[in-house]
């Protein structure tokens, strides 16, 4: 297991900064996620820590020792890329003993690992079977004890999952996890998907332009999003905008076009122009605000309602906003298209953000 370090890592191409300065420290046997949309910078982090991408300045260190300039077979790093990249001319066993072999590993020796290794990632039995032989989810596994067996010091995932169907991702998802558990390897993955980085990371970090936004555990990051970006990148969030006004029963108050609303979160001066985003899940719709004690309180009108079986997803219309709402399906009516209705949340769920 290792200790990642990226020191004010700068890569640019052209007039287009790839990488902005990016600072992180990713721990010793975390599984740490880069998160963003295309075009934010994380396939290129993960791919300078590997050395496919050299970075105009700034260090990258594994263990305090700097590998920005070492060639990439001298990294001890082993990867996983998004389509496997396994060789569809050998079987299962050659593929994954391929970092043995040129390494003249001993034979018996390469003989016990891979066999150990296929046992970790449940592929035993499968050693003559050739890549084309091998669902999705067995390939990408075969590319995992690839990676792994050479014992590396970091492993980098990139889009491990993105070519498998949802049901498979999601299974993979937690035997990727148990995998990487029972290795303790400092593992660094790169996913646009929001539900696979809240799943499997540690930490994650969210990038955007080139710069890390905000870094920290899942939890922390969808339910205290610092920016306007990062709370409607991972997940979904309705913002309203208002300036502060003073307080009301412990709770910040703001006068927005919608009326008074109220937080919990620490106010700025008063008369500031502020932001609150509030998670469509937080919010409770009621059929009248007579059972309503929440502070938080907005009437509108059922735009519209789309079933999810287990769930129910709202659109209501309260006056110049059309409000997000995600429920549980707990009523024996759910409310209707054109039905009015109370949109409630604890000020603890409005969150001040940067705009």
């Amino acid at each position: 297991m290792s200790v990642v370090e990226i020191q004010a890592v700068n890569k640019h191409y052209g007039t287009v900064a790839a990488l902005d300065d990016v600072s992180v420290t990713i721990g010793d046997g975390e599984f740490f996620a880069l998160l963003g949309p295309s075009g934010s910078g994380k396939t290129t982090l993960l791919r300078a820590i590997a050395g496919f991408v050299t970075p105009q300045s700034g260090h990258i260190l594994v263990d305090g020792e700097d590998i920005r300039d070492e060639p990439v077979h001298k990294r001890d790093i082993g990867m996983v890329f998004q389509h496997y990249a396994l060789f569809p001319h050998m079987n299962v066993f050659d593929n994954v003993a391929f970092g043995l072999s040129v390494r003249r590993t001993d034979s018996a020796e390469v003989s016990r690992r891979v066999g150990d290794i296929l046992q970790l990632v449940e592929l035993g039995g499968f050693e003559q079977r050739m890549p084309s032989q091998l669902s999705g989810g067995q390939q990408q596994r075969v590319a995992l004890a690839r990676a792994l067996i050479t014992k590396p010091r970091v492993l980098l995932l990139d889009e491990p999952l993105g070519a498998l169907d949802k049901r498979l991702r999601q299974q993979m998802q937690i035997e990727l996890r148990e995998i990487q558990r029972e290795v303790g390897i400092t593992t660094v993955f790169v996913t646009h998907d929001q539900e696979e980085a809240l799943t499997l990371s540690d930490r994650i970090a969210l990038l955007n332009d080139g710069r890390i936004i905000q870094i920290g555990p899942p939890a922390e990051v969808y339910e205290r999003p610092r920016t306007h970006f990062a709370a409607s990148f991972l997940g979904d969030a309705n913002f309203f905008t208002g300036r502060a006004d003073g307080e009301h029963d412990g709770f910040g108050r703001i006068s927005a076009d919608t009326g008074s609303l109220y937080t919990a979160d620490t106010m700025p001066a008063h008369g500031t122009a502020l932001t609150i985003a509030v998670r469509p899940e937080k919010l409770r719709v009621t059929r009248s605000s007579d059972d309503n004690d929440q502070l938080n309180c907005l009437s509108g009108q059922v735009v519209q309602s789309v079933y999810g079986g287990s769930s129910i997803t709202y659109k209501v219309n309260c006056g110049e906003h059309v409000v997000t709402v995600f429920e549980q399906n707990r009523e024996a009516r759910p409310a209707a298209s054109g039905e009015a209705v109370t949109l409630s949340w604890s000020p603890e769920h409005s969150i001040i953000v940067e705009a």
